[in-house]
């Protein structure tokens, strides 16, 4: 059955106005050989959307040309102003944006542990006003927020979540009310990632992929044949709630303590840097976790990286650049992150962290204590072998039940470790025996396999990238080594790679949503 008139105009209307959103200013020429219409419904086309302050003309082609047919024609980008969030739990990030998704102005406030509901809504929602008006919007037409915890499919609405600030699902409702003209939307922050990392980054040419985020805590987003995947209750990947081994105990439905999350949460990584004797100075802008990683990967190839670790019987050391190797572009608002988070370190933060120490082993024997034995392939001290402290995990951990010592379930016999020590794997010529930084990665590396293997398992995704600003500090060296775990781990062939944002993915995920939705209600013009 043949569109009708109507239909067929708007259908037109929107190819032209995203061409003029991809390509840039185009001339009616350009329109007329890009879309295949003829003159006469370019013209239309141009008359309508010029009419409903969509396009103008923004200048002339060519400089011996003039005329009707020299006019460039563009999208009006202050016909409409965006706004995008990302709430962590110790802050919140804001950027304002055109029509286009050019960034006008940005900004972040932190959010003290001990700020009441009422107070930290209201410096979250002051910031979006004032962020507002420095980038000169009298009204925002939509807003997209990016915040952990579930979304649920039915209403579209942040649920109740243990563990996450009572503020959050506060936010969403005072913001709808301080701007009653504006569509608010609220999605999961890993969700978001994984949009701007298909869109932006990593995953640009993929359909089918795993975001793996590691920040202050962790998560995924699922995509599968270019759809982003949410579960029957807006769960899907909540992985820091997988069981695991090497962890203290099993996690509960209301506290992922034990889960992955035991393993490859921030404090957990800190933890285990610390007991490789490393250290890293804290700037303050993100999970310090990423700035020990970042060090450690500097310091593979003999650059500035890690001093000694507190107690380790020399000077605490200092690394040089920006620490956390996080290169997200102007508009990450990642400003604020982690302001509460500086004194972090101490091996005594956080109930992730008391789990996750026991991971590694904390035996007499330095191999053990860095999680690393002699395996083939590899010198020793520096082998990533069959033993189980070789995987970061205690020498009771089991495949079959937790692992702890006399838990139920547990056999005699530990398991083949996830690392294989084989000559060639990233990592083996990294650093000698010696470098704390490359037993650390190794270490690490075979945490975060532990997921992704599980990942793959039920979806075989073909690619997971390690988002955040963990997964982006970590770079090609992490993805590496822990690529070349899982492939002796799973017999899916499963690529992983870094993340191209970093931290600042959510708030790049969150302002595409609201473009995103903006464009679909002004693109459409109404029936006549």
């Amino acid at each position: 059955m043949p569109a009708s008139p109507s239909t067929a105009r708007a259908i037109n209307d929107r190819l032209a106005l995203r061409l003029l959103q991809q390509e840039g200013p185009l001339t009616a020429g350009q329109l007329k050989q890009l879309t295949g219409l003829s003159r006469p419904s370019v013209a239309d086309l141009v008359e309508r959307l010029t009419a409903a302050g969509l396009v103008a003309v923004v200048g002339e082609a060519g400089e011996q040309r003039r005329g009707p047919n020299a006019r460039l024609y563009g999208i009006v980008a202050d016909r409409a102003h965006l706004a995008a969030l990302d709430v962590r739990t110790e802050s919140v990030s804001v950027v304002v944006s055109d029509l286009l998704g050019r960034v006008l102005a940005e900004a972040s406030v932190p959010i003290g542990d001990g700020t009441g509901t009422g107070p930290a809504v209201e410096q979250a929602v002051a910031l979006v006003e004032r962020v507002a008006k420095e980038a000169g919007a009298d009204r925002l037409h939509t807003v997209g927020i990016g915040a952990p915890g579930l979304i649920d499919p039915a209403t579209g609405e942040l649920r109740d979540s243990t563990g996450l600030p009572a503020w959050h699902r506060r936010l969403v409702a005072a913001l709808q009310e301080r701007l009653p003209e504006a569509r608010v939307i609220v999605e999961n922050e890993t969700n978001l990632a994984a949009l701007a990392e298909q869109r932006d980054g990593a995953a640009r040419d993929r359909d089918t992929f795993v975001l793996l985020w590691l920040g202050h805590g962790t998560g995924a987003a699922v995509v599968l044949d270019g759809n982003l995947r949410r579960g029957a209750s807006g769960g899907t990947g909540e992985i820091g709630f997988l069981p695991v081994p090497g962890t203290s105990g099993l996690p509960s439905a209301t506290d992922c303590e034990g889960g992955f999350h035991s393993l490859a949460g921030a404090s957990a990584i800190e933890s285990l840097a610390l007991r490789h004797g490393l250290t890293a100075p804290h700037a303050g802008a993100g999970p310090w976790a990423a700035e020990l990683v970042g060090a450690a990967v500097r310091g593979l190839g003999g650059g500035p990286g890690f001093g000694p670790g507190p107690g380790s019987g020399g000077a605490a050391g200092v690394g040089s650049g920006p620490g956390s190797g996080d290169t997200a572009s102007p508009g990450s608002g990642r400003g604020a992150e982690g302001v509460a988070g500086a004194g972090r370190g101490s091996g005594s933060e956080g109930s992730a962290g008391a789990g996750a120490d026991s991971v590694s082993g904390a035996g007499g024997d330095p191999g053990a204590a860095n999680g690393v034995v002699p395996g083939p392939g590899r010198g020793a001290g520096n082998a990533v072998g069959a033993g189980p402290r070789a995987a970061g995990l205690p020498a009771s951990a089991s495949v079959g039940g937790r692992g702890q010592a006399g838990a139920p379930g547990s056999p005699a016999t530990a398991p083949t470790a996830v690392g294989g020590g084989e000559a060639g794997d990233p990592g083996a010529g990294a650093g000698g025996p010696s470098d704390p930084g490359a037993r650390f990665l190794d270490a690490l590396a075979d945490r975060i396999a532990v997921g992704v293997a599980s990942v793959a398992a039920v979806l075989d995704p073909g690619c997971v990238v390690l988002g955040g600003e963990i997964g982006q500090a970590g770079g090609a060296e992490l993805a590496a080594r822990v690529q070349a775990r899982v492939r002796r781990m799973s017999p899916l062939a499963t690529e992983v790679r870094t993340s191209v944002l970093g931290g600042g993915a959510v708030l790049r995920g969150a302002l595409l949503t609201a473009r995103d939705r903006a464009q679909d209600e002004l693109f459409t013009p109404p029936e006549r």
